[in-house]
């Protein structure tokens, strides 16, 4: 073996050896996520007789194989490649559901051929798509699909560039075999006017291919009619067999018919002429053929009933498409496995493993709160009333929380600079009353200016000064002040005392009521909306006649959003008027203990003349000092701050 032989062979061996390594490269950075996607033709897969060419083969997608986080809301940002990286596949996005879960794309794949497994990529994950960059589903046909049918709207537009749209509709079936599907009630005609692409020459090549499913018994009905007395093309039913119909110049011929389709079965039909034979395909297989070739047709098409409107069939329809040449057993063989959603779908069409999805993708904290935002859009009239009353008692409570927060720090910082004065009282219980005008001499520079304003805010101090005021109307300001207090003056002032815990009370609790109405109505109010929502949804699938999970699910779950946001009023609410609650109560507490302090001291203070040995002085003695600080502060600021305290008292 020469050295020139060696190298070509160690050449070669490189060479196969590269071809077999998978693609590693990646087609753009600015999406972030790719899943490989494998239609396999193999005895792995599944089997096709012969080469499907291009083909528009339905990718499903769902939480199993998919992660819907890492593609935009509403999956504009998909796009397909081959294997190498380097050709993009037209696409076209039927349906697109982020809450569910669920997606159903055609991809325009070139050159499907039987015993290989071709492998594509996925893309996702570009949330800067715009429509600069968009796919243009109208490219995901072949040149040769004259129509295509997805059934998105009653009246069905055609989803290639030839814009057969149909003039007349019917019904929508939400939950058909791909999606929504068209619903025939025996009246239905779905009339597709005539065109330049719509029409056919003599002996053309033709294929159609639809997706059928049977509710009531076919005895005589026809389900696509075209053309008119010159040159007709119909697919008619005979006890639930379908029959070809051929009328030419030549004559008319009619096919025997198929086996019965069953009721209630989706069943995937194809009718394929190549110019000399008509032959009807049943789930993939040959069922019915005629011997004779298309006519030559000019006028309209007619899907669901004749070209009257009459003889119309009963059931559902999905996937209609027409075509100017003759798919092969292996193109129909494709179409019935890759559309019909089993499990040999899922061998035929696989997905792998995703790769990437993190620089561009959500989080899952991110992802379940746009998940709230996908089920808000579904929420109806009556829900979004109960969600604004819960927002209003949100506020409301919220508002109220706050300020008291706000009250009860001010008031625990007042009632320890009140206690810390309180405790230095030896003689007159009146001294730190700044509403008298002795006090504000006998304070003795001992408060602040900070210190006084402190204790504006103190409910023990408006007790307090409530107790003062009592004494000073009972003893005066001058001479009677050593006479003493009776044992029904001592009573009578406890209970002006209690006057007041009754006042500060009501005072402390004030607006708790908003959060209260917040615990209790938040949840009602919710299950109202949910209530109705519900209700709603049931009314329109028995009027509709549909019961599937798509048509069901984004109802319900929009409905029992509004429950979702009752309960996040009442919840917050419980914990804040809890916390709340119990600070109050210690409020309350601290001023019962200071009354019976209070009251114990007046009698022990006062007492009267018959009952002490001495006469207990009113005033504190001051010093020179005190004075001249007293006189600092001044007592008219102290009036000004009690102002404000006598104020707050008299409104409570």
């Amino acid at each position: 073996m020469t050295i020139q032989h060696l190298l070509a062979t160690a050449t070669a061996a490189l060479l196969l050896q590269a071809a077999q390594i998978p693609a590693s490269a990646w087609w753009d950075k600015a999406w972030t996520a790719r899943v490989p996607v494998t239609i396999d033709t193999t005895s792995n897969g599944v089997a096709i007789p012969d080469a499907a060419g291009n083909a528009s083969v339905l990718i499903r997608l769902h939480s199993g194989n998919f992660d819907f986080a890492t593609a935009k809301e509403d999956g504009t940002d998909l796009r397909f490649l081959s294997e190498d990286d380097k050709t993009p596949y037209d696409h076209r996005v039927e349906k697109w559901d982020s809450l569910m879960n669920e997606a159903f794309v055609w991809v325009n794949v070139p050159d499907i051929q039987p015993g290989v497994a071709k492998k594509l990529w996925l893309y996702s994950g570009n949330p800067e798509v715009t429509g600069e960059n968009a796919a243009n589903p109208k490219q995901a046909y072949d040149a040769d699909t004259i129509l295509t049918f997805h059934f998105n709207a009653p009246t069905p537009s055609d989803a290639t560039q030839n814009a057969n749209n149909a003039t007349s509709g019917g019904t929508l079936s939400e939950g058909a075999l791909i999606g929504p599907g068209m619903r025939l009630l025996g009246n239905t005609a779905i009339r597709i006017p005539a065109s330049d692409s719509l029409k056919a020459d003599a002996g053309q090549p033709f294929t159609l291919a639809t997706w059928l499913k049977l509710t009531a018994p076919a005895e005589k009905g026809v389900l696509f009619d075209w053309g008119d007395a010159s040159g007709r093309f119909q697919i008619a039913f005979q006890d639930n067999a379908p029959v070809l119909s051929i009328l030419s110049a030549s004559g008319s011929s009619k096919s025997s018919p198929s086996e019965p389709l069953p009721l209630n079965v989706w069943k995937h039909l194809a009718v394929v002429s190549d110019g000399t034979t008509t032959k009807l395909f049943v789930d993939g297989k040959e069922a019915t053929s005629l011997a004779a070739p298309l006519p030559a047709i000019v006028s309209e098409a007619v899907l669901g009933a004749d070209a009257d409107g009459k003889n119309g069939l009963v059931g559902e329809m999905d996937e209609f498409s027409l075509a100017k040449s003759a798919r092969s057993p292996g193109w129909i063989q494709l179409a019935y496995v890759g559309q019909a959603g089993n499990e040999a779908s899922k061998k035929l069409i696989a997905m792998g493993e995703a790769e990437g999805g993190h620089g561009g993708g959500h989080s899952g904290a991110l992802e379940h709160v746009m998940l709230f935002g996908d089920i808000a859009k579904n929420m109806m009239f009556d829900g979004w009333i109960a969600v604004a009353v819960c927002v209003v008692m949100m506020i409301a409570g919220w508002t109220v929380a706050v300020v008291k927060f706000a009250n009860l720090k001010k008031i625990a910082i007042g009632n320890k600079e009140f206690q810390t004065h309180w405790r230095h009282v030896s003689a007159d219980l009146t001294a730190i009353d700044l509403d008298n005008p002795e006090a504000a001499k006998t304070l003795g520079g001992k408060l602040t200016k900070k210190g006084l304003k402190l204790m504006a805010d103190s409910p023990l101090y408006h007790v307090y000064h409530v107790g003062s005021e009592e004494i000073r109307h009972r003893l005066g300001l001058g001479k009677n002040k050593g006479q003493g207090l009776s044992a029904r003056s001592i009573q009578a002032i406890r209970a002006a005392l209690d006057a007041a815990l009754v006042h500060e009370q009501h005072r402390l609790n004030n607006g708790i009521v908003y959060l209260t109405v917040s615990i209790a109505g938040g949840p009602y109010v919710g299950l109202l909306g949910t209530v109705v929502g519900v209700m709603i949804t049931f009314a329109i699938i028995a009027k509709s006649g549909e019961v599937d999970v798509n048509s069901i699910a984004p109802g319900i779950a929009s409905a029992l959003l509004a429950t979702t946001v009752g309960l996040l009023v009442a919840i917050p609410a419980l914990f804040m008027y809890s916390f709340l609650n119990t600070q109050i109560k210690g409020v309350i507490s601290s001023m019962q203990v200071f009354i019976d302090e209070f009251v114990a001291k007046v009698a022990e203070f006062y007492p009267p003349p018959g009952e002490a040995g001495l006469t207990v002085p009113i005033r504190q003695v001051r010093t020179p000092e005190e004075a001249a600080r007293n006189e600092e502060l001044g007592g008219n600021e102290a009036k000004t701050i009690l102002a404000s305290v006598t104020s707050k008292s008299a409104k409570a």
